[in-house]
């Protein structure tokens, strides 16, 4: 029919948002599935640690020598913990769809990613021991190895949405995508705090 006429009845969309923030998102949903299976994974590798550490006479095995410095794993701490500031202020900025304090942070966010890979650097040069040399420094090379992918994958996660949000398209959705990848950032500083005390004083206590 040339004269089509909207039905009283149907449901009406077109006044919905096309973009949420928040649970109302399905970005949002994805990325609590995605916590809650690398969750598992963490606590899997600490179970391990603490299994085998429950096996063992010596702990550090002998082969292994002394317990990691804590010099580099604990600045590479405060680095993190410092991190949730402009996190959080990109989070909030993106919310309310503020684009230059979005960039701002974005780019901070980023620094603190590159400074804790280097820290990480040289946190696996002072860990005394190696992966190949028994059961206890695969343990241990097993949890930072897990943690050092995690913020990898998050750091050019965080590097290729900050060159979008300089050179566009911007629109609603991509301000989801920062606000997602700011709750991710937290999990990657929350997990890494079991894991901190796990290789840094599991060794020691």
């Amino acid at each position: 029919m040339s004269d089509e006429r909207k039905d009283p009845g149907a449901l009406q969309v077109g006044h919905l948002p096309t973009f949420v923030f928040g649970h109302r998102s399905p970005m949002w949903w994805g990325s609590m599935g995605l916590i809650a299976i690398e969750s598992t994974v963490f606590g899997l590798a600490i179970m391990m640690y603490f299994y085998l550490r429950s096996h063992a006479d010596v702990w550090p095995m002998t082969h292994s020598g002394d317990a990691p410095d804590l010099l580099w794993g604990t600045l590479n701490t405060l680095v993190l913990l410092l991190s949730m500031i402009p996190n959080e202020i990109a989070r909030r900025a993106a919310c309310r769809m503020d684009l230059r304090l979005v960039r701002i942070n974005l780019v901070l966010c980023l620094l603190f990613s590159i400074a804790f890979l280097v820290l990480r650097g040289f946190e696996f040069t002072t860990l005394n021991t190696r992966w190949d040399s028994d059961a206890y420094g695969s343990a241990v090379w097993m949890l930072m190895g897990l943690h050092t992918l995690h913020l990898l994958t998050d750091t050019w996660d965080s590097a290729v949405l900050t060159v979008l949000m300089f050179t566009g398209p911007i629109d609603g959705k991509r301000f989801v995508d920062v606000s997602e990848n700011a709750v991710y950032w937290y999990f990657v500083v929350a997990s890494w705090l079991p894991i901190y005390a796990t290789v840094y004083f599991g060794a020691r206590i």
